[in-house]
């Protein structure tokens, strides 16, 4: 199979980020964060992105508790995770995703409070856990 596009979500209830990559170049970025908290809103985003980026693949984070079972945020990721293979069906998959917030937290400058930057950085976080574990 050759190179394959990926969109990647950290799924939040108000703000979910959002990041891109590869498998070719192997890397991540954030592209971005969907503010809302309607899920009409939301799907009408991720339908645009996935226009504009034309993805193979989908990638959502799966916040695990410190046991790693499923927390009850997890149970709407993987909802949210089915419902996009449902609207778009593309493959979905899931990534453990603990920490990964608290991993941009700390490399962000003290003071700094951007929400938003936070949560695309962590879908880059999280998408780049998955592309290295296809290698």
């Amino acid at each position: 199979m050759g190179p394959r596009t990926v969109l990647a979500f950290d799924f939040g209830l108000k703000r979910t980020g959002v990041a891109l990559g590869n498998t070719l170049t192997g890397g991540s970025r954030p592209i971005g964060t969907i503010e809302t908290a309607q899920s009409d809103t939301r799907f009408d985003r991720i339908a645009r992105l996935i226009a504009e980026w034309q993805p193979d693949i989908l990638v959502v984070g799966l916040p695990l508790g410190n046991d790693g079972d499923e927390t009850p945020i997890a149970k709407r990721a993987r909802r949210f995770g089915q419902q996009l293979n449902g609207r778009f069906g593309l493959p979905v998959n899931f990534v453990d995703e603990r920490y990964s917030s608290a991993v941009v937290e700390d490399a962000i400058k003290p003071g700094r409070n951007d929400k938003a930057a936070v949560d695309a950085a962590a879908a880059a976080v999280i998408l780049q856990a998955w592309l290295d574990q296809q290698t």
